[in-house]
């Protein structure tokens, strides 16, 4: 068994991939397998942190910065995993050149990550009673959900959930395009599944909280607590809670 979980996951080839292509590999593995997923969960279910009295403590911004470090993190991992590879010798690059798939799916998850971080510094201003303007409005894209605001939660919540999904099939294309042994893809496929449980645990238990009412909470005199939550599966709750 446990020669069996060495071996590479295609008997026919070699597994012999050299530095480059190596860390290439484990770098990008982080940021789009642990990473971003750690991100979007704490996006999507953090926003009201266990233990907050909410609606008594509002904007608790843990969620926030969790996201928004790992993200972070993660993009740093991803230009070093590109640059690894655009670097490597040639024997290397024959050897990524023979799988459409991975290129087709890494291409495209790099250019839909990059739009993601490009949107998140196009979100607009905050506004609200905790972030006013310097004549004391409370005017802001996000507090009165102006258009820009509501066109960005939908693009960037969209987006990534797609780029999650597009990464998760270039990484499991470039770990058989490497030819690699048979128990990285085993953990690989462990760990999207221990994700997609947690997931709908979370989900399960009603913790999708809208972004707006975490921040300023359900009183009705908000501006964006009339409107509909923006995301499938999203939670609102009615303001007889306050």
């Amino acid at each position: 068994m446990f020669e069996w979980l060495l071996a590479p996951c295609d008997p026919t080839r070699v597994h012999e991939v050299g530095m480059h292509l190596s860390w290439h590999a484990r770098s990008m593995v982080m940021a789009w397998s642990v990473l971003v997923p750690i991100g979007v969960i704490a996006a999507r279910f953090f926003k009201i942190f266990p233990g907050q009295d909410w609606p008594r403590v509002l904007d608790d911004r843990r969620w926030w910065h969790l996201h928004r470090g790992a993200q972070y993190a993660a993009l740093a991992l991803m230009l070093i995993g590109l640059l690894l590879i655009l670097s490597a010798p040639a024997a290397t690059k024959s050897i990524t050149a023979s799988s459409w798939a991975h290129q087709l799916t890494g291409w495209v998850a790099l250019a839909l990550g990059g739009m993601q971080y490009l949107t998140g510094w196009l979100r607009g201003t905050k506004g609200g009673p905790s972030a006013p303007t310097a004549d004391g409005s409370w005017s802001g894209d996000h507090y009165d959900m102006t258009r820009r605001r509501r066109v960005f939660e939908r693009i960037h919540k969209s987006m990534g959930y797609l780029v999650l999904l597009v990464s998760m099939a270039a990484v499991s294309t470039g770990l058989w395009q490497a030819n690699a042994p048979r128990w990285m893809l085993l953990f690989i496929g462990t760990w999207y599944l221990m994700v997609a449980v947690v997931f709908a645990m979370l989900q399960r238990r009603g913790m999708a909280y809208d972004t707006y009412q975490a921040i300023w909470g359900p009183d009705p005199r908000h501006p964006g607590n009339s409107l509909r939550p923006i995301g499938l599966g999203v939670r609102k709750l009615p303001s007889e809670v306050e």
